[in-house]
């Protein structure tokens, strides 16, 4: 039997470079996504994900690099590619006197194929907000108006940028519903988010991004199997007194300690082990616990261990 060739990527990006005076935003970035997938790009704010997304958009041209999407490229075929990309843009600024009727139907009349605008409404549950003012919507109605505008063509490739940025949890878990649906119908999906838990929920694999470079890169789950360990204990005693680090990675089932201003993170195997020679030990040292708490490990503690920052410091 004759093997099939495996499939052509969605997306290719290689060596991609864009600078703003002398700040460089992207540095040297490559990125494949598979057909089918739903890939996210993690970072803080200022990584580069929001510059890299709109040079894959075709919006922004990089100062180098190149960038093949659904097999096209951006100068040569812009036209067949904006028939089948969808995008959402980080905010999108809607005429609010118009009705959600009239906009999906103007989003629609910009492309040859696509679902009826009752089907699309249907898609983001707007059907009962219709005939209501833009501006009459709330904060998670007019992301998933937003969404709507970027499935209007039945995209191929749908681009989110920071998608759930403001949104109760509600409204968040309702749009990840959303975005489900249009996977299970095969939809290739690329996200930018600084949401650990959103990118764990929805994305096949990540790319943790910083400063314009691609730092870490896998499924979630070997991200965070990449540490070694599935438990961070974190924790800061009482007043100034300082804790050594290296006395505390000598505990039994401590991979990693890392004393970040008055915060111990201690990366560990097995909390019922770690935890009682923590206690010991600081009670050794005449030290009281200030705050406490264990935590299952997260793209989060990927990133501190990778960068020992905090995405929540940019």
């Amino acid at each position: 039997m004759t093997a099939l060739a495996p499939a052509a990527p969605a997306l290719v990006c290689r060596g991609l470079r864009k600078r703003y005076g002398s700040v460089v935003a992207v540095d040297l970035l490559d990125l494949e996504v598979r057909v089918g997938e739903c890939f996210g790009l993690l970072g803080p704010n200022g990584a580069g994900k929001t510059t890299t997304v709109e040079i894959l958009e075709g919006l922004l041209q990089p100062d180098e690099g190149e960038v093949e999407v659904l097999g096209l490229r951006w100068g040569t075929d812009d036209g067949a590619l904006r028939q089948r990309l969808g995008i959402q843009l980080q905010e999108t600024q809607l005429n609010e006197k118009l009705a959600v009727e009239e906009i999906v139907r103007l989003f629609r009349s910009f492309y040859r194929k696509g679902p009826s605008v009752g089907r699309v409404l249907e898609m983001v549950e707007l059907e009962s907000k219709r005939r209501s003012w833009v501006g009459k919507l709330s904060g998670g109605q007019k992301q998933r108006l937003a969404v709507a505008c970027a499935l209007v063509n039945d995209p191929d490739l749908l681009f989110l940028d920071e998608p759930t940025t403001g949104l109760d949890p509600q409204s968040r878990r309702q749009l990840w519903s959303l975005l489900d649906g249009f996977r299970a119908r095969g939809g290739t999906i690329l996200l930018t988010t600084h949401y650990m838990d959103e990118a764990q929920a929805l994305c096949d694999r990540v790319a943790i991004v910083d400063r314009g470079r691609v730092i870490a890169l896998g499924t979630p789950r070997e991200l965070v199997a990449s540490l070694g360990a599935e438990h961070v204990v974190e924790f800061a005693v009482d007043g100034h007194a300082e804790v050594s680090g290296d006395a505390l990675a000598g505990l039994p089932g401590v991979t990693a300690a890392r004393v970040d201003g008055g915060t111990i993170r201690l990366r560990v195997t097995e909390p019922h082990v770690v935890v009682p020679a923590l206690l010991a030990e600081l009670a050794r040292q005449g030290l009281k616990l200030a705050r406490f708490a264990v935590h299952q490990a997260t793209l989060e503690d990927v990133f501190v261990a990778h960068t020992g920052r905090n995405l929540r410091d940019e």
